[in-house]
């Protein structure tokens, strides 16, 4: 029967000798420290009972589990990151390494969702869909057009949603009439040496109030509302109804969203991408963390998870053999005692982390903020109020 492997009392060592190297490099790990991989190989072995006993491990086997311990802390705290800070890193890009970084909250989502709800508007405010324009020629003695045939199946090649026509009769500022500047009336004020002369009437008096050119203003649109047609149209699933009846030929124009454009769900923000960016728990960019950042409770944590895996993988070496035969007898093995020991360690160990990081989430350290700023509330509520008398 060969002879089987057992501890030697001490280790040494080398870079290349962890199954990943994930921490090779990293002097507190290979170093000589308290927390160097050496050092815990040496307290695993003690714990698990040498010199006492044999123990049927390698330093290889040593290194493995510290270096598989590690991983598992620094996955277990990404993965409470991960979901703790999904909300405020998901469209960030994914080049970024967020390990041991500090992430601010910010109103990112919640600007581009205002976004989308800015496109609904009746004047579009917002959105990443692009607003485009467009026209048909409108003939005389035609009302009703048909924008899907006319121009949506020709130009968009899709369904396309009408934001705004733009229909109506030409502004009342245009057909402004100021009797008082004729010649008939007086002498006409050309006022640019007050800068009016650009505007719009630029004939009037100084001394008008701005309330006058207002009125005259309402009085033509209120005169064309009762004595004319009123201009307007009727838009019910692209097809559009003009009243009046077009007594002359002229060109339409509306505005119109593409409606595949509108209602993709993987719209963004112009000269931006969906590629290259965070979008769920798969691609958010936390790595192995750094050995040395970790803090002394972490790597307590990790030495005793690191023995509850030797413990699992000595249970595993002598489980191969249930009994060895012994001078007039034969003694059995703890293999099975030692596999169910680390698998309680192991789930105590992890639901422990996991319940410690649940009580520092963003929102149980601010409901917590919020309970002691009441509790301090009530506190000075009852400390009596100095009487000043003058």
């Amino acid at each position: 029967m060969p002879q089987t492997a057992i501890w030697p009392g001490s280790s040494s060592f080398a870079s290349g000798q962890t199954p990943f190297g994930i921490y090779d490099s990293d002097a507190q790990f290979s170093g000589s420290g308290v927390n160097s991989v050496d050092k815990f190989a040496d307290w695993c072995a003690k714990r698990l009972g040498y010199p006492i006993m044999d123990v049927e491990m390698q330093s290889g086997s040593f290194y493995a589990v510290y270096e598989e311990a590690v991983t598992e802390y620094s996955a277990q705290v990404n993965q409470f990151n991960i979901k703790d800070n999904l909300f405020n890193l998901t469209g960030q890009s994914t080049g970024s390494n967020m390990t041991h970084r500090n992430i601010t909250p910010s109103l990112g989502r919640v600007v581009r969702l205002s976004n989308l709800y800015g496109q609904e508007a009746t004047t579009p405010v917002g959105g990443y869909a692009t607003l485009k324009s467009g026209s048909i020629m409108i003939t005389s003695g035609s009302q009703t057009y048909d924008l899907n045939s006319l121009y949506a199946q020709v130009s968009e090649s899709g369904p396309i949603e009408i934001r705004r026509i733009h229909h109506g009769p030409t502004p009342a500022i245009q057909r402004y009439f100021d009797p008082y500047a004729t010649t008939g009336y007086g002498t006409q004020n050309l006022i640019e040496g007050f800068g009016f002369g650009s505007m719009s009437p630029a004939i009037t008096f100084t001394l008008m109030p701005l309330f006058e050119d207002l009125l005259r203003v309402q009085a033509i649109e209120l005169n064309d509302q009762i004595r004319k047609s009123a201009y307007s149209f009727h838009l019910v699933n692209n097809q559009v109804r003009i009243f009046p009846n077009p007594s002359s030929d002229f060109r339409m124009w509306f505005e119109y969203y593409v409606s595949e454009d509108k209602e993709s769900s993987l719209q963004v923000p112009s000269g931006s991408s969906n590629l290259g960016v965070i979008s769920d728990f798969s691609n958010i960019p936390y790595n192995n963390m750094v050995f040395a950042q970790i803090n002394d409770v972490g790597k307590q944590w990790i030495k005793k998870y690191g023995l509850a895996l030797a413990k699992e993988l000595l249970g595993t070496i002598r489980g191969k053999y249930t009994s060895i035969p012994i001078p007039n007898s034969e003694t059995t093995l703890d293999g099975d005692a030692l596999r169910s020991e680390a698998s309680t360690e192991k789930e105590i160990l992890i639901t422990q982390l996991r319940e410690m990081l649940e009580d520092t989430t963003r929102r149980s350290l601010m409901e917590r903020d919020k309970d002691e700023s009441d509790m301090l509330q009530e506190k000075l509520q009852k400390v009596p109020l100095p009487i000043y008398i003058g």
